[in-house]
């Protein structure tokens, strides 16, 4: 396997295992080494969630966020896209669309003032 397929593997397994530490069980990884599965996410498990994972040291947020979104876009489910995303030495970070936290937060059921 090739260096960057095996740190991209590993980071989604990553990735899966602290969904799993939040309580989110069902998370794993798609089966994407067979091609084409339809199935275009990385990681899925969480319902109503496109998951795109990226585990580098230099990452175009805008590029992987614009990825997300269109392969979200082509599944048809309407899930919101995201990326959940760390260097070596950090936390997981998880980048979406402002519009899609609103209404993520909103259903915390803590109202705006």
């Amino acid at each position: 396997m090739v260096n960057s397929k095996r740190k991209g593997k590993a980071g989604e397994l990553e990735w899966c295992k602290l969904c799993r530490v939040h309580g989110f069980k069902d998370v794993r990884r798609t089966a994407q080494f067979c091609g084409n599965t339809g199935e275009a996410a990385d990681c899925i498990g969480l319902p109503g969630i496109h998951q795109e994972v990226k585990r580098v040291e230099k990452l175009n947020i805008h590029e992987a966020m614009a990825q997300a979104e269109r392969d979200a876009e082509a599944e048809g489910k309407g899930n919101m896209p995201i990326v959940a995303h760390r260097r070596n030495n950090t936390k997981w970070l998880v980048t979406m669309r402002a519009e899609d936290w609103f209404k993520l937060y909103s259903l915390s059921g803590i109202a705006p003032d």
